[in-house]
């Protein structure tokens, strides 16, 4: 049995953890089913800002996976939002390597689609990478993507949560215009999908920074090996280091895919790739249709005071299904052969005579994947740099816990107010 959030979410396990918080899956007691519910770790201002604009954002969509549902207890807060659980865009290339170029485009089209609905919201992702990037257990059926991790995600004209010397984001992603200290806007967004499209069809993370500079030496590079020009044409006008000569709208770069892909050879016959369910088997005291031996949480029930520690798993690790199989693509002798799918987001079971590891330990990554996300400094101006502010005084004691979850409400109820005055202007 786990602890129940706000008298509703019952956490089971823990399947992936970022900067700000863990992901874990959840059962909601209210609509008889599993959640993934990011449950926020820390409660300084910025995070709590970030956290009230992620899930403020409401975007229905079959490529985007936004926040739900919310609920904040005591000084702990978490959002809610559907359970995907075949793992991210790393799983399949470590699974495959560099996957065929007619299943990249699908996959692209799709990442497009959905970051077109997020533009359309006036919203810039900000952090566009394959760790965010989910994907449905299908099997070898049609791939289902989903964008998500909108933690550091912005509308256009709303105020940065960072200084003016620092950029937000994941190294390797950045669109040279945001180290130049740029207001976040669309064609960053764009500019992150062409290297995920490229990373997708090398198996390998793109070197952004080459790149960049071969396009600035000696314009757009020659096509990679494997990539047939019509879709290079497309790729190459995601990844121009000039803004203004990039895709401005993800619709525009669809459409050009689109027809892209009526000149793309058939791709080599050989397995199919197939995405696997990457969750796990429920933990102890879990079953399909919720907690064992309970049917509802009464409004009494027992809150969580702080995150639990990931419980043990009930069973090993689940057989591994890609080894009946031939390997999709072979591993040469000088690269290690990549973990099996079945084996990530479970825990292994120790060998002979080893002990377990504390029940303390940090959740590990799962299906949703630890986040490289963060706060980096751009290189320093020329000007020189202001004095440092004052020490904190030490004797102060953070606000109880009461008082921190009324400032978070407070915080919600001026954005709500904030959005109605907007939608409200002529």
């Amino acid at each position: 049995m786990g602890e129940v959030f706000a008298g509703r979410y019952e956490l089971a396990d823990p399947i992936g953890r970022g900067g700000a918080g863990a992901v874990w899956r959840a059962w909601d007691h209210r609509r008889r089913r599993y959640v993934a519910a990011k449950v926020l770790l820390q409660s300084d201002a910025h995070t709590l800002l970030r956290f009230v604009r992620e899930q403020a954002l409401r975007i229905d969509h079959p490529h985007v996976l936004a926040p739900a549902s919310w609920a904040a207890d005591d000084d702990k807060v978490l959002f809610t939002m559907a359970l995907v659980g075949g793992g991210s865009l790393g799983h399949v290339i470590g699974d495959y390597g560099p996957l065929p170029p007619r299943y990249v485009c699908t996959l692209l089209d799709q990442l497009l689609s959905g970051l077109a609905a997020v533009h359309a919201e006036g919203v810039v992702h900000r952090d566009i990478k394959p760790a965010n990037i989910l994907l449905e257990a299908t099997g070898t059926g049609r791939p289902h993507l989903r964008l998500s991790d909108f933690g550091i995600s912005m509308r256009k004209g709303e105020p940065r949560l960072t200084g003016t010397d620092l950029v937000v984001g994941t190294p390797g992603y950045f669109a040279p215009e945001q180290l130049l200290g740029a207001e976040p806007d669309f064609p960053a967004d764009l500019f992150a999908t062409g290297l995920v499209a490229l990373y997708l069809l090398q198996g390998r993370r793109p070197d952004s920074r080459r790149l960049v500079e071969h396009f600035l030496a000696h314009g757009a590079p020659g096509a990679p090996e494997g990539v047939s020009a019509p879709l290079w044409d497309v790729l190459a006008a995601l990844l121009h280091p000039d803004p203004r000569h990039r895709f401005q709208t993800a619709t525009g770069a669809r459409k050009a895919l689109a027809e892209a892909v009526e000149l793309l050879p058939a791709d080599p016959d050989g397995d199919p790739v197939e995405v696997f369910d990457q969750l796990g088997p429920l933990p102890a005291g879990f079953g399909p249709g919720g907690p064992l031996g309970t049917s509802a949480v009464t409004p009494g029930a027992r809150t969580l005071a702080t995150v639990p520690a990931p419980p043990a798993p009930a069973a090993a690790p689940a057989p591994d299904r890609a080894a009946a199989r031939p390997d999709p693509r072979a591993t040469p002798p000088d690269r290690a052969a990549p973990a099996p799918p079945s084996a990530r987001g479970a825990t292994p079971a120790p060998p002979a005579g080893a002990t377990a590891p504390p029940p303390t330990a940090p959740p590990p990554p799962g299906a949703y994947g630890p986040s490289e996300t963060g706060s980096f400094h751009l290189p320093p101006p020329a000007v020189p740099a202001p004095a440092p502010p004052a020490p904190r005084s030490r004797g102060v004691a953070p606000p109880p816990a009461g008082v921190q979850a009324a400032l978070l409400l407070t915080a919600l109820l001026c954005y709500a107010v904030g959005v109605w005055a907007l939608i409200r202007l002529p």
